[in-house]
């Protein structure tokens, strides 16, 4: 397997890539966010190590611009330990977290575990063909950015379909309405959930033959919204 390695302090970078590969991990190095993000366009990565302060973009904003297309493991690095830095990090989307200095024999632990968990939970799901993505009678294809359900065409507007997108990428998994907010709008989610919860609403307007007894896009309470997996398989 493949991890990428992001952080500007290229010593740290370094011995963290040579306790991965002397455990057998293939490793790539990034310097800031925005070449995180080039390396995981070009390459076949399972996990990433993202520091959180680096010039240029910053790992708390690669982490959301890999989010709206990408499910693999975040695991973020940052010499803040206050309980809201942690916070505001997994709420990106990182899915661990760990501050600085750290042991290294707990980074490899915690990589493990994370891949442990991605390869026994499948990463997001493959689409039926390249860009084409089902779940029972809707169908989103996102080479032409089209949405059908049952065969008919529906018009979404490019809000509502990032955020389909978003969920239907991930069948089964919960998205809280700020982490919605966040990753569609590319904004903090502080005062969007009402706009939030109105897109839902129109989406399900549109997709659903019921909207009061919805099939796809479904709300968990407390928590936010999912879109339902109708195959049987296990949700994330």
């Amino acid at each position: 397997m493949t991890i990428l390695i992001c952080d500007d302090d290229k010593e740290i970078t370094a011995a963290i890539s040579r306790y991965l590969q002397n455990e057998g991990y293939t490793t790539l190095p990034a310097y800031n966010g925005r070449q995180a993000v080039s390396v995981l366009e070009q390459n076949d990565i399972h996990l990433i190590i993202m520091d959180v302060m680096m010039p240029e973009m910053d790992g708390l904003h690669a982490t959301m611009e890999i989010r709206r297309a990408r499910n693999i493991p975040i695991i973020m690095l940052s010499a803040k330990s206050e309980d809201t830095d942690k916070i505001l990090g997994l709420n990106m989307g990182a899915d661990d977290y760990m501050t600085k200095p750290f042991n290294p024999l707990e980074l490899i632990a915690r990589v493990k575990s994370q891949l442990r968990r991605y390869t026994a939970l499948g990463s997001q799901p493959e689409p039926d063909r390249k860009g084409m993505y089902t779940i029972g009678g809707l169908v989103l294809d996102e080479n032409d950015k089209t949405v059908t359900v049952d065969g008919e065409d529906v018009h979404l507007t490019p809000l509502e379909y990032r955020i389909l997108h978003l969920l239907i990428r991930n069948p089964g998994r919960v998205f809280s309405i700020g982490e919605i907010y966040e990753r569609v709008w590319g904004a903090d989610s502080i005062g969007g959930g009402s706009t939030v919860t109105v897109h839902i609403r129109r989406i399900r307007e549109k997709i659903e033959i019921d909207p009061g007894e919805p099939k796809y896009i479904k709300v968990v309470w407390g928590l936010g919204y999912k879109i339902e997996r109708l195959d049987g398989a296990p949700s994330r």
